[in-house]
């Protein structure tokens, strides 16, 4: 009895800090509450004053980084949104093209750049800072030789829409938006190694800034390109790609200038190209890992082109999934968030902080996701007039958004895991897992709800009601006459 009151008063001494209140947690350092949690049983109470050490630490970092991905991702959801505005077909094309070479490309660098975020956090956390600057130069130029590859996609982008069977007319439009996007690609190849060498540091509201900063500016040049100067849906993408650029430029220059980097950023080395191979392995395996997760979406979006009129299909499925991914980006902000903290706590050699704060956003991540999927169903009908007028699109967008929330309320969880595994290095065996889970399972079952039961994109009765409205033509021949 003795010994549990001597090891009572032992907590207190650490987590009664002077201050009173929410400060005493606060003041805690990593090494403190790694030998609070090290010992067994941890006092019940205790939890809930760690818990709000961990979620102040965490919301610290994941505030200002869930505004740089939601911004970033604002600057192509501005830019769909008002190509939805040129018209149905118009919106299909920049839709798929979006998907089609945007998507692949995002997969891929997104991916290999969670690999800087293992590197650079885990080293962060080990006061490695010397090294951060050389993965960060590593990381772009395998990037940019990505890019490179990735070209060749972007500028015969219909070819290959008209190779796998999509039809002339959307393939047409999304050739015009995938070219005007090329400029986009090379300015994220060097963007997305800066964000996570800078978020490795938990330099984070800078990124915000220049975030918000950029999504004000790229709204207002959309606009004008689009509606006052009618330059259509390759401006649209031209100044889509502008906008990247401008972003590139105000990071490189806080990267070059800013004392918060003069430690971990020490000037161009050719350091960078030879130690390229073994860090070039791990980006594989990150590669991946994420392509495989955000691939999936992707195939679902090419393969509803190929559903009974696949402009309605293409249109409802992107619209969908464009919400689902404001969702996601959301998280990804959090994933991003835990991926830090837990490879910093790693690298300096705490474990059990690295547990608790998985344990802490995964809680974190179900409480947004229930808000978020809420929201989709109260404003089932609100949210697809953003993207069209027209009522056929509406309707069957409203008829897929109990899957919607459904499938957002589900995917509140499998990034912060995601995050966790960067943090800790474990891109490849997450690899597997995806490969098993979205393509053995959820691929094929998504073909069969889709071509074989009435489920087909909630587009059957969509194309119904069209033939019912005018007896007069099919539902292509009024898309065409509207658009």
């Amino acid at each position: 009895m003795n010994n549990m009151n001597s090891e009572e008063l032992d907590y207190q001494q650490q987590l009664l800090l002077p201050g009173g209140g929410g400060a005493q947690v606060s003041g805690l350092s990593s090494s403190e509450v790694e030998d609070i949690l090290a010992r067994k049983p941890v006092p019940f109470k205790w939890y809930f004053r760690l818990l709000g050490w961990e979620s102040k630490l965490l919301w610290l970092l994941s505030g200002a980084t869930i505004a740089v991905s939601v911004c970033n991702y604002m600057l192509s959801f501005v830019t769909l949104t008002f190509s939805g505005q040129l018209g149905a077909l118009q919106l299909a094309g920049a839709s798929i093209a979006m998907v089609g070479t945007q998507g692949l490309a995002y997969g891929i660098m997104l991916g290999m750049a969670s690999a800087v975020q293992t590197v650079c956090g885990q080293a962060y956390g080990a006061k490695q800072y010397d090294a951060m600057g050389i993965i960060c130069q590593r990381a772009i130029i395998l990037h940019l030789a990505a890019a490179i590859l990735l070209t060749f996609l972007y500028w015969y982008f219909g070819e290959v829409l008209l190779l796998i069977g999509q039809a002339e007319s959307i393939a047409k439009e999304g050739q015009i938006f995938a070219r005007g996007m090329i400029l986009q690609l090379y300015a994220f190849a060097i963007s997305c190694p800066m964000q996570r060498f800078l978020q490795a540091q938990n330099i984070v509201n800078p990124l915000a800034y220049m975030s918000m900063g950029v999504l004000v500016l790229h709204s207002v040049l959309t606009w004008v390109v689009v509606n006052y100067l009618h330059y259509g849906l390759l401006g649209a993408a031209l100044t889509l790609s502008f906008s990247w650029w401008v972003l590139v430029l105000l990071q490189g220059l806080y990267v070059l200038f800013s004392p918060s980097c003069k430690n971990t950023w020490t000037g161009f080395s050719i350091k960078a190209v030879y130690g390229i191979w073994p860090y070039f392995k791990l980006t594989i395996a990150s590669a991946v890992m994420l392509c495989l997760e955000i691939w999936y979406n992707q195939g679902l979006v090419l393969i509803s082109g190929f559903l009974p009129n696949p402009t309605i299909a293409l249109d409802c499925l992107s619209i969908c999934i464009n919400y689902w991914t404001w969702d996601i980006e959301f998280m990804l902000g959090l994933s991003a968030a835990v991926s830090v903290r837990v490879g910093n706590e790693l690298g300096a050699g705490h474990p059990m902080v690295a547990k608790f704060s998985m344990i802490v956003v995964i809680m974190t991540s179900i409480l947004i996701s229930i808000f978020f999927s809420a929201i989709v169903l109260i404003f089932r009908i609100g949210l697809s007039k953003l993207f069209t007028s027209d009522q056929d699109v509406i309707a069957a967008v409203s008829n897929m958004t109990p899957l919607l929330a459904i499938s957002v309320f589900l995917n509140g969880i499998q990034p912060i895991l995601s995050g966790v595994a960067i943090g800790s290095g474990w891109q490849s065996i997450v690899a597997y897992v995806n490969l098993a889970t979205y393509y053995i399972v959820g691929l094929p079952i998504g073909c069969v709800l889709g071509f074989k039961t009435r489920l087909g994109a909630a587009v059957a009765k969509a194309v119904e009601r069209l033939k019912k409205s005018a007896n007069e033509a099919s539902p292509l021949d009024q898309l065409d006459s509207v658009s």
